[in-house]
């Protein structure tokens, strides 16, 4: 990929007395504009047609960017290491989704991945807003890299009526984070981070019910590459604020841990076939937004193949992926997430099919149709960077409840241009 890429000289631009900067730093400016135009619909709802998401026309933006990283040579191995990202909705110069819906990663400075740090043979050390669990390396790449979206649950964040409790899993505020070198093709990455904490409040006093400053976010990830061969295995636990509820019998802590794993096989260039599996585990410590009642455990498993092929200038890929019902202890409860009352028939299958075509090594069009199956008490939908259409501008979004059984259907064509 071509790069814009400024070296300046960092001694000549400040002058430091009594400190020699003979290094340089060199700053690279890079991103990329991803949009094209969809169609977006979720009918077939369990309680009727009066509950679908009518058939409706998008422009999108697919995790548009712009960055700025560079390093410093400090000697001796080390070197100085930032990276500021933010993402850009260039479909609509704002940072909301489709229908108007919130979107965290993009419309504010260094909303996607971005740190300053460390970096040397003993490893790299980064604080900042960083990426926990949710990225696949090589594994799948359509949705990170390629194209518009993919199956919702192969990055493990989403599984519909089952969330991660506390903190979002992916970009994470507040973070800080280390990555091991690399011994035998394979290393280490762990990640803390204590945004939860910083977001400590009084709650209701009146009620009283107030929050512990004790919330937190670890992940670890492993990978490793031998030849053709790439793995990676990745874990994650979230724990909100406790709540010291008078009347409740003591502190509670709701929480949740995550699993994901992942091998696939580059059996040619240009062309890879791999498997991910997913966990989520939710312990509602409180009745929340999650529904469960308080102490009760559900979890969800997840799993999605992938497979791309690259034919000269065109590159065809399809995923195809299911889950399993919902299950644990808090499947007894008569009112579990949002009044659907029952852990069976809580399962979801999905595809994607779609092909690229390669104008040159930094862009490509692209065509896509994605679509998820769900069972009469599931709704699993579309997510990443806000690309469903409803919800926002002062919209109240569908419930749970209403939606569950729907077919979420986008079919795309966009283009993709990196720089």
């Amino acid at each position: 990929m071509n790069k814009k890429v400024m070296a300046v000289a960092v001694a000549s631009a400040f002058a430091v007395p009594g400190v020699a900067l003979a290094q340089k730093s060199t700053v690279e400016i890079y991103g990329r504009a991803n949009l094209g135009f969809s169609h977006y619909e979720a009918k077939g709802a369990t309680a009727g047609a009066a509950n679908d998401l009518p058939g409706r026309f998008q422009v999108f933006d697919g995790s548009s960017r712009v960055g700025f990283r560079g390093t410093e040579d400090l000697g001796s191995g080390l070197r100085a290491i930032f990276q500021f990202e933010t993402g850009v909705n260039v479909d609509n110069g704002s940072n909301t989704g489709q229908g108007g819906q919130a979107n965290a990663s993009s419309g504010f400075w260094a909303s996607r991945d971005s740190f300053v740090g460390l970096d040397s043979n003993w490893g790299r050390l980064t604080f900042g807003r960083q990426s926990i669990y949710w990225a696949n390396g090589v594994n799948a790449q359509f949705a990170a890299n390629y194209v518009n979206t993919e199956i919702p649950w192969t990055n493990g964040t989403q599984l519909g009526r089952i969330s991660i409790q506390g903190a979002a899993v992916a970009r994470v505020s507040n973070t800080v984070q280390y990555t091991s070198p690399t011994f035998a093709g394979m290393n280490i990455t762990g990640s803390y981070s204590v945004n939860p904490q910083e977001a400590q409040q009084t709650v209701g006093t009146a009620a009283g019910t107030t929050s512990d400053a004790d919330g937190y976010v670890f992940g670890l990830t492993g990978r490793g590459t031998w030849g053709p061969f790439y793995a990676q295995a990745d874990w994650v636990t979230v724990r909100a604020n406790s709540l010291n509820a008078t009347g409740t019998g003591g502190v509670l802590t709701p929480k949740g841990d995550a699993y994901k794993i992942g091998g696939s096989w580059g059996y040619m260039p240009g062309a890879r076939v791999g498997l991910i599996w997913v966990r989520t585990d939710v312990n509602n410590g409180a009745a929340n937004a999650v529904g469960i009642a308080t102490g009760q455990k559900v979890n969800q498993d997840g799993w999605t193949i992938n497979w791309e092929h690259t034919f000269g200038n065109f590159q065809v890929m399809a995923q195809y992926g299911w889950t399993g019902d919902i299950k644990g202890n808090g499947c007894n409860v008569g009112t579990l997430m949002n009044g659907v009352p029952t852990c069976s028939e809580s399962a979801s299958s999905a595809f994607m099919i779609g092909g690229r075509y390669f104008m040159s090594k930094r862009t490509w069009l692209y065509l896509t149709y994605n679509q998820v199956d769900n069972e009469q008490n599931q709704y699993v939908d579309y997510t990443g960077g806000g690309i469903t259409s409803w919800g926002g501008s002062g919209t109240a979004a569908p419930t749970l409840g209403s939606l569950t059984g729907a077919v979420p259907r986008i079919f795309a064509l966009g283009i993709f241009h990196a720089f």
